[in-house]
């Protein structure tokens, strides 16, 4: 499967208990309220790593991976802070991974001494050419999104028959978010239409969905910022 899409709210409590099953599973549960006023006051340094909403792209890129890429093989995680995917992947015994963020508090991550971590803008980094089999992306496309400038670094730094790998906000039908930001970022449900032009985009980068494409949407599972919608997952494979 290239695209898929989640359907109900029931696979998202599934996928948690099979990446516990798998041993992958790497969310913190939510703080206490002394913790998080703590945090809030900046007298309390963790991050809190992980979303249990993200629970499904996070065993789906997971299970895609681990059929697909080497224990060995690099791979490269963008918008990594606080997310979950790295820590997984390392608990089920990859030991090639880097984390991209510009985040300045990287060294907060989980796994320092087995995971890279690089502040940079990933848009633009300063990581070699094909220096990845595989890239990631848990829930950061959807903010600022720059078609172009996304694929062409993406298709660069991807080895010949390399995967990215991306899940996003998605709802067939277009729900417009004008005006609202996140992270003081614009922010973007794509719709179907949204997504069969980025793929049709893609392809001039070398970069081509390898699977069926399921864009249709059962329930709305996910409820914020006034919005009902589901996620999108997607790969594309960059050609030879």
């Amino acid at each position: 499967m290239t695209m898929e899409t989640l359907q109900d709210k029931a696979q998202i409590n599934t996928a948690r208990q099979e990446l516990d099953k798998k041993g992958a599973s790497h969310v913190d549960q939510p703080d206490s309220r002394m913790k998080a006023f703590l945090r809030r006051l900046g007298l309390v340094k963790d991050i809190v790593m992980g979303d249990m909403i993200k629970s499904w792209d996070v065993l789906t890129t997971v299970n895609f991976i681990e059929s697909n890429v080497k224990k060995s093989e690099p791979i490269l995680d963008i918008g990594c802070y606080s997310s979950e995917i790295l820590a997984s992947l390392h608990k089920v015994g990859y030991s090639n991974l880097t984390g991209a963020d510009l985040n300045p508090h990287l060294n907060r991550m989980p796994y320092q001494d087995s995971i890279s971590y690089e502040v940079t803008n990933f848009m633009h980094t300063k990581f070699a050419d094909s220096s990845f089999k595989a890239i990631t992306s848990i829930s950061v496309i959807e903010h600022d999104f720059d078609g172009q400038a996304l694929l062409k670094e993406m298709s660069r730094l991807l080895q010949s028959g390399g995967y990215f790998i991306a899940s996003f906000d998605y709802w067939p039908e277009k729900i417009e978010t004008t005006g609202t930001q996140f992270f003081g970022m614009d922010w973007k449900i794509f719709s179907k239409e949204e997504v069969t032009n980025f793929v049709t985009e893609a392809a001039e980068y070398g970069l081509f969905p390898v699977g069926e494409m399921n864009y249709g949407g059962k329930d709305k599972p996910i409820d914020c910022a006034g919005k009902q919608y589901s996620f999108g997952w997607l790969v594309l494979k960059k050609s030879v």
